[in-house]
């Protein structure tokens, strides 16, 4: 299973009602006004899938040209920008995630695994984890965890921490995370921050409704 979403498989239609269904965060809102002319301006310039359109805006120098050609406005396109690599999480050191001793980080990154990303495709089936397993020397069970950890910042706006918090709250997959009741999940994140200390504050149900949604998408 790919770490990353299939962008050439998702075309703009799909890309747009992702936006219109999401509880999009303040600063990103403008992106639902007239997202249906502007996104029928970039399919007339043939950008018609999530690859298209995300190679031409990854670098920002690029966008002044494209604002120009497609008639859709430079700051649009520059939030645009923002939400698509929100979609693609960046690689995370090892050392990111709190679940990993620095024996086991070892280990892994002897094997070249070195980054979440990395670990993901080198774990992302039972077999594959087996593997592992027997070549560095660290148990199953510890494996399984690290797969589930590494798997669930797939999902947007998901970091090593909230992983861990996941986990805890026994959503260890995607697929619980995105069936759940936001309502269950938010009490029982608030419960395991309370036990365990994850960070400081209270996560708002807002962000867990958030979470549940983006989780939908990962596949």
């Amino acid at each position: 299973m790919p770490y990353y979403i299939d962008a050439e498989k998702t075309n703009l239609d799909d890309l747009q009602k992702r936006i219109e269904e999401t509880d999009l965060i303040p600063s990103r809102s403008s992106l639902t006004v007239n997202i249906e002319d502007n996104f029928e301006k970039l399919k007339a310039q043939g950008f018609l899938t999530l690859w298209d359109l995300r190679k031409e805006l990854k670098y920002s120098k690029n966008i002044p040209s494209l604002s120009k050609k497609t008639g859709v406005d430079y700051d649009y396109l520059v939030l645009l920008r923002r939400e698509i690599e929100g979609y693609f999480p960046k690689p995370l050191p090892l050392c990111a995630f709190d679940g990993f001793q620095k024996g086991e980080i070892e280990k892994l990154e002897k094997c070249g695994l070195k980054n979440s990303v990395l670990l993901h495709e080198a774990l992302d089936s039972a077999k594959k984890r087996s593997e592992i397993s027997a070549r560095t020397g660290i148990a199953g069970t510890r494996i399984d965890i690290f797969y589930s950890l590494i798997d669930l910042t797939r999902i947007q706006w998901i970091s090593p921490i909230a992983a861990g918090m996941l986990v805890a709250a026994g959503y260890d997959t995607i697929k619980r995370v995105s069936q759940a009741d936001a309502d269950e999940l938010y009490n029982a994140l608030d419960r395991v921050n309370k036990e365990r200390n994850f960070f400081k504050g209270k996560i708002g149900l807002r962000d867990v409704k958030r979470i549940v949604k983006a989780a939908s998408y990962v596949k």
